[in-house]
């Protein structure tokens, strides 16, 4: 089978990001808090792998909690 652009990456590498989208639109301190809380909920449950997601959504929910309470 002969690609378009034998250059191009598959569409799955392309749409990876190391970061949930949501997390795009935060400023590097905020992303940075949240990297921190997520980690933190990671060993809570005992460093159970595949559930990176997961985490880094429920530390974005926590944080802008914080940030909303914390004017």
């Amino acid at each position: 089978m002969k690609r378009i652009n034998p250059g191009a990456k598959p569409v799955e590498e392309r749409n990876r990001s190391p970061e949930p989208e949501s997390m795009q639109k935060y400023s590097n301190e905020v992303r940075e808090r949240i990297a921190k809380k997520a980690y933190e909920l990671y060993e809570q449950r005992g460093r159970q792998a595949e559930r990176d997601l997961e985490d880094w959504l429920k530390a974005e929910e926590l944080v802008r909690k914080e940030m909303n309470d914390n004017p």
